[in-house]
């Protein structure tokens, strides 16, 4: 081997060498899941607690270590309270974008699927409760999305830490606790009759419960056994959520056959101190509506009922503004909003524009 062979060797090893000694580049490791905050303490520590457990058995007529026992093991949540935190005051509302959470294509596509599996039950409840297919459809999908974001917190530690220790910046906290309250012992109640461990419920921060997202006094009042199996499930039977949506909204008087909103336009003297006085709650008359500059076309000149002018505010750009009927105001007390009620309805449309095409 003569001397270039053997340099041209030698640096050849030399660099295996190199590159053997020199460390791989590190691989990214993924970024660790962000844990749920730890739970707080356990109720059974809070002797007020404990004796309004013991008012609760009575009012109730509950076993009163069951109750105890129940409430006892429920823990404080300190992110349910951070969830339940009004956002700072000045926060503007903005349609546009609260819509666009709601009437998107993940769930226009999820609402065909569920509207073409389920025609039969959304036919029968129409029919035996008068609500259109498209109202219930878009209740189920702004709530859980068919079923596929029905929340994962234990529901008892929710409305115990709602009902005990709900934020004291919201300025309405005394209010709001004792509602809480309200749905723990309507829980408590729907678990002894059930057979179902108080412990075992999942759903949202606020205790909303299935695909419907059902507080427990609603699931008490209004759910029904749509599929006639004996049991009421509003996870897992969607007959059952089918019939228990329709079932509310009938239950708090909806009209069959009328629409829930009119497009309005605003004359430039419309008195809308006057017009937004009662916020969504119909109280005019056509014809007082129209005296006060509120302009209706076509078949809304003709609605029999009152109407009330909503407004939707987008930000810094100018508000929209609907004419909201009784149907309107029956979807707000699904959930206290006008934003929340378009979204429905809005979705709704969406669907079943998609599913006609």
């Amino acid at each position: 081997m003569n001397r270039t062979r053997l340099a041209l060797l030698a640096a050849a090893l030399l660099a295996a060498a190199a590159h053997a000694q020199t460390p791989a580049p590190a691989k990214k490791r993924p970024a660790a899941a962000k844990a749920a905050p730890a739970p707080g303490p356990l109720y059974a520590t809070r002797p007020e607690v404990l004796r309004m457990a013991d008012d609760i058995a009575v009012r109730r007529d509950l076993d009163r270590e069951w109750v105890r026992q129940a409430i006892g093991q429920a823990r404080l949540l300190p992110q349910v309270q951070r969830l339940m935190t009004p956002a700072p005051s000045g926060t503007p509302k903005n349609w546009r974008v609260y819509r666009s959470r709601f009437v998107e294509p993940i769930r226009i596509r999820a609402g065909v699927r569920f509207w073409q599996e389920h025609r039969t039950a959304l036919e029968r409840a129409e029919r035996e409760y008068g609500v259109p297919a498209e109202i219930i459809v878009g209740i189920v999908g702004v709530e859980s999305i068919y079923g596929q974001q029905m929340g994962g917190f234990p529901v008892i530690d929710a409305v115990t830490t709602l009902a005990f220790d709900f934020p004291k910046a919201h300025p309405r906290a005394a209010e709001r606790s004792a509602f809480f309250l309200g749905e723990l012992e309507q829980l408590l109640s729907l678990s002894q009759r059930t057979g179902v461990d108080p412990h075992a419920w999942r759903g949202s921060y606020a205790g909303a419960m299935g695909m419907p997202q059902f507080m427990p006094s609603s699931w008490v009042r209004y759910a029904v056994d749509f599929d006639g199996d004996g049991r009421i499930d509003l996870a897992a039977s969607v007959d059952d959520v089918i019939g228990s949506v329709a079932n509310y909204f009938k239950a708090f008087g909806w009209k069959t056959g009328m629409p829930a909103i009119y497009p309005v336009a605003l004359a430039p003297q419309a008195d809308m101190d006057a017009l937004l006085a009662p916020d969504i709650l119909p109280s005019f008359s056509v014809e007082s509506f129209t005296a006060k500059g509120a302009l209706l076309q076509g078949e809304a000149l003709q609605h029999a009922g009152p109407l009330a002018l909503v407004e939707l505010q987008n930000g810094a750009d100018a508000p929209q503004y609907v004419a909201g009927t009784e149907n309107f105001y029956v979807i707000t007390r699904y959930n206290w909003s006008s934003y929340y009620a378009m979204a429905v309805l809005e979705l709704g449309q969406a669907v079943r524009e998609a599913l006609e095409r």
